[in-house]
């Protein structure tokens, strides 16, 4: 695999990375319409939206953070040596622009962005966002068929609904992919979950339909080789997404999200289990939840888009 130069980030060796506009990783901004559109292979797109939010709001501010954070991103990858730029082109696909004052406006605007991606075979790294962003872009990836999931969170998403019957916020995301047929129950797992609960009903859903939970303390206890190795076979060599909301790591290391849970993994774990879905057929990827107003550091959005260069790297990983 190589890429055109045209798609190769600005060196922070050929401009100082404060200066200039910045775009994701400072690859060039190729929106849909554009006459190389077509060209690219991995299409990174903000999704500025968090009316799904039931609490601290802030995520739809996380895509301007996570773009100005991310001209921090070189080249080469640190440990295994991975040049993803010069694999395949990528791209900064921009923002999709939601509806802040309708759910289901922003959700079918979302949907069909995606679905424009999808037709242009384009695999998509989005950054949130809060959690339910996930649901509309599922509902596009998964127009051939049910997808598998690996999801890295410290919540499970799965809840029936809130409050007095609202189907839709950042708590229910994959509860609705799962109904609507978007993914294969038996092919998620998800990973780190943890925290005080309302009651177990999202978890007897997740027994009754085949989803494999892994909680943190069994995280923990097995270590990450040995769960990220299940995390693989659950998902098989089939479609696969993966969705990493921020949360999933300990607020000593990312206090910028709207629901922290103490308790969870450090940075650098947070690196190593995206370097362990090496091998898997990755349809797209997301990283959600990060949140501009409780990051008073900028670290939480750094560590973001330091993540997204993992899942980047993940989607083109071969056995």
């Amino acid at each position: 695999m190589s890429s055109d130069p045209f798609f190769h980030p600005v060196s922070g060796f050929d401009l100082p990375r404060f200066a200039g506009v910045p775009t994701f990783m400072r690859l060039p901004h190729v929106a849909p319409g554009h006459d190389r559109f077509e060209e690219v292979d991995i299409g990174v797109i903000g999704v500025p939206w968090d009316s799904g939010t039931t609490n601290r709001p802030g995520p739809r501010h996380g895509p301007r953070q996570l773009r100005d954070a991310s001209t921090m991103i070189r080249a080469q990858h640190a440990s295994n040596g991975m040049r993803p730029f010069e694999m395949v082109n990528c791209a900064d696909l921009g923002d999709v622009g939601p509806n802040p004052a309708d759910i289901q406006d922003s959700m079918a605007r979302i949907t069909a962005f995606y679905n424009e991606v999808r037709v242009a075979g384009i695999r998509p790294l989005t950054a949130g966002g809060d959690h339910l962003t996930s649901l509309p872009v599922l509902r596009a990836l998964a127009k051939d068929g049910p997808l598998g999931m690996v999801h890295f969170d410290s919540h499970t998403d799965l809840f029936h609904s809130y409050f007095d019957g609202t189907m839709y916020t950042h708590g229910t995301p994959f509860r609705r992919a799962v109904e609507e047929g978007l993914l294969d129950p038996k092919r998620v797992v998800q990973i780190g979950i943890r925290g005080t609960m309302y009651d177990r009903e999202d978890r007897d859903f997740a027994k009754a339909e085949g989803i494999r939970i892994i909680e943190i303390e069994e995280f923990f206890d097995r270590g990450i080789p040995d769960v990220m190795a299940e995390a693989r076979e659950i998902a098989g060599k089939g479609p696969t997404y993966v969705s990493y909301d921020i949360d999933f790591v300990d607020p000593t290391f990312a206090p910028g999200t709207g629901t922290p849970e103490v308790g969870g993994p450090n940075s650098y774990q947070a690196l190593q289990v995206c370097r362990e879905l090496h091998g898997l057929n990755i349809v797209g990827a997301d990283m959600v939840e990060v949140s501009p107003p409780f990051d008073a550091s900028g670290n939480t959005a750094f560590l973001g888009v330091s993540i997204m260069f993992e899942l980047l790297c993940a989607m083109l990983a071969r056995p």
